[in-house]
């Protein structure tokens, strides 16, 4: 009889702890279905007046360049200088065999003996006028081939500057390369390709900042000198020639630089770095915008940083509420409460 009432018993038990364990998960899930608003702290988007600076890079090229070479080759007799040596405008560089000028120069002696004594004989009325004159015409043409010959047989520079090739030696015989490379390095031109959009606002004597890496963060200051006529349609730039002067001769041809250049201000946001977001996979810049108590994935194009503030291109608006705190696992359409 006991045993019948405990086989009566358990299944009433089994039936209360499953209604028990049924009511608890019921209470539970109800509590788990209220979310908690996430905390976060907003900045309310101003407009301030930021400069608009652009920076391109650029090459260094000396401002002038000459190759020192003969009209015709020969053989070179004397090289006075070397690569590295300053040279100034007007200095003899270069000897060439001189054998061919000896000629002329015995030739031009002689001519104007003859020119002297048809003066003479056409002052005594020995000749005609017009024997006279050629004999002066043979005295000035050999005169102009001598000086042709002296100027390729001395080679002096053209200009005040460095040597930076010398591809002979002495005893050589001057082909298709120059003898020097004579490169004038104050000032120097900085080369850059900069977008066509700002084609109407680069003037000439419009000041720009050079920075070469190779010299770290020195700024030189240089003006605009040559803006080019023609844009490519290729990479849609167009070329600037920067005058820097260069007294100490730091900046050298080839080095690798960076120009900026202020093209005024604009009224921009200026949002704080923190506020601001990289989306995953993608080189997209997002912040989160807090909207009547949600927050709002918004997309940004960023401008220069400042200090500890990104200028905000395009997304945002003056008055805008961007979460700058609280922001790094929100989803769009969250809910937040702004505390101070």
């Amino acid at each position: 009889m006991k045993i019948f009432n405990l086989l009566k018993f358990i299944p009433l038990l089994s039936t209360a702890v499953l209604l028990s364990c049924g009511g608890a998960g019921q209470n539970e899930s109800t509590d788990s279905e209220v979310p908690e608003k996430t905390r976060v702290r907003v900045e309310e988007v101003r407009l301030v007046p930021v400069d608009q600076i652009s920076t391109f890079t650029a090459t260094v090229e000396a401002d002038k360049v000459n190759n020192i070479a003969p009209a015709m080759g020969g053989r070179i007799r004397e090289i006075y200088v070397d690569v590295g040596a300053y040279v100034k405008k007007g200095q003899t560089l270069v000897a060439m065999d001189a054998a061919t000028y000896s000629q002329q120069e015995t030739q031009v002696a002689t001519l104007r003996r003859d020119f002297e004594r048809y003066q003479e004989l056409y002052e005594v009325g020995g000749i005609s006028k017009q024997q006279l004159d050629q004999a002066k015409t043979q005295l000035d043409v050999a005169e102009t081939a001598m000086g042709n010959l002296g100027e390729n047989t001395r080679l002096v520079s053209p200009l005040s500057g460095v040597v930076t090739a010398r591809n002979y030696d002495p005893g050589d015989v001057a082909m298709q390369l120059p003898i020097l490379t004579i490169e004038s390095m104050n000032p120097v031109k900085v080369m850059l390709n900069v977008s066509e959009r700002y084609y109407s606002e680069v003037k000439v004597g419009m000041p720009v900042e050079v920075q070469a890496d190779a010299l770290g963060d020195e700024i030189f200051e240089g003006k605009i000198s040559l803006v080019y006529p023609t844009i490519d349609p290729v990479s849609h730039t167009f070329t600037v020639e920067v005058a820097v002067p260069n007294g100490n001769q730091k900046i050298r041809p080839g080095m690798y630089a960076r120009a900026r250049m202020n093209f005024g201000s604009n009224e921009r946001p200026l949002l704080s770095d923190r506020a601001v977001l990289k989306q995953v996979g993608s080189n997209d810049r997002y912040v989160f915008v807090e909207e009547n108590g949600k927050a709002v994935y918004t997309l940004v194009q960023l401008g220069a940083r400042i200090g500890d503030k990104y200028e905000i291109l395009t997304g945002l608006n003056a008055g805008d509420k961007v979460i700058i705190h609280g922001n790094s696992n929100l989803i769009d359409g969250a809910e937040v409460e702004v505390i101070n």
